[in-house]
């Protein structure tokens, strides 16, 4: 799709309007069809709230979040298709099933057939009747079951148990290293980062593997495939800054955030510098592995080497605590 941004007008930006005042982002003053400055403010703060990239900026991924934040669990029928399902509502229901101790995977808005089998085992447990689809009847039992104070799900028991795991070193660890490629310039210096990363890396014995070649430029959700594809047992990722400011960026959502994310998003800063905040990008959201983007205002070699650094900390941190609670 086109980008939509302060000067456009027409229906699209209409439908923009109307989709952020509906989820409580007025448009300000501006009038109906006119993104002016107002509408720009109101998509920074749906980007912010959201875990989006704050440019002011509808592209691909701001009105994606738009559309899929429009669904309230109970709107619609769930189900496994192709393409998959994605939105609020599935978080929603995958945030519950996990809390109930069924295996959704990752709560990431997608309802992909991990999910599906969750809603088979629900409907099991329930003597309802098993089709993987969440319809009234499913949401209802769901809900009925969830009241209250919802436990912890089972991502964060699963991320507990790979930090627990964790090795000495970073020696044999599978890591996938994606270089931003948005432009010409992040994706040049992002290479620069990312390769002497990768090089540093393999002097340590780990295992990295690249998500791109460095002439070529591909889609995040495309780079975030193959990292799962790859079986990697971490991610991490090198981005220019939007607005100059050094950040270690881990996944969290309105429904679900990666402590393994965090933690090791906190290594890093400890050798980087910068804020360490929770963003729903798609190398974030739609990885299975414990990701973290490193969002700098400047890139180049010297912040691989910081990165592996920070690296080889957290695994030698990780060990120690291991053997510490034993």
């Amino acid at each position: 799709m086109r980008l939509y941004s302060v000067g456009d007008e027409g229906a699209a930006v209409r439908d923009i309007q109307e989709r952020l005042d509906a989820l409580g982002f007025a448009p300000g003053q501006d009038p109906p069809s006119s993104f002016s400055s107002g509408t720009e403010e109101a998509v920074r703060e749906f980007q912010r709230a959201r875990g989006l990239d704050v440019d002011g900026i509808v592209g691909p991924d701001t009105w994606r979040s738009l559309y899929e934040a429009g669904y309230r669990l109970g709107d619609r029928m769930l189900f496994l298709r192709r393409p998959m399902m994605r939105g609020e509502d599935v978080s929603e229901l995958q945030s519950r099933l996990s809390s109930l101790g069924f295996d959704v995977g990752k709560v990431d808005g997608i309802f992909g057939p991990k999910t599906e089998q969750a809603v088979i085992d629900f409907q099991h447990n329930r003597d309802l009747a098993e089709d993987g689809k969440a319809g009234p009847e499913v949401v209802t039992e769901v809900r009925l079951v969830t009241r209250g104070e919802m436990r912890e799900g089972r991502q964060a028991v699963r991320e507990r148990e790979w930090l627990r795991r964790l090795p000495p070193t970073v020696a044999g660890t599978r890591v996938y290293i994606d270089a931003g490629c948005r432009d010409s310039h992040e994706a040049s210096v992002a290479w620069e980062a990312a390769s002497a990363a990768a090089i540093a890396l393999q002097d340590l014995g780990g295992l990295p593997v690249m998500s791109r070649s460095q002439d070529g430029s591909v889609p995040e959700r495309l780079r975030a495939h193959r990292a799962n594809v790859f079986g990697a047992d971490l991610i991490v990722a090198f981005q220019l800054s939007g607005d100059g400011d050094d950040s270690v960026y881990f996944f969290a959502s309105e429904h679900s955030r990666s402590e393994a994310g965090e933690l090791l998003a906190r290594a890093l800063a400890t050798v980087l510098g910068g804020k360490v905040e929770g963003r729903a990008g798609a190398l974030l959201k739609e990885t299975r592995a414990p990701a973290v983007v490193v969002s700098r205002g400047q890139l180049d070699e010297e912040v691989g080497h910081a990165v592996v650094d920070g690296l080889t900390r957290f695994f030698a941190g990780a060990a120690v605590e291991a053997a510490a609670s034993r």
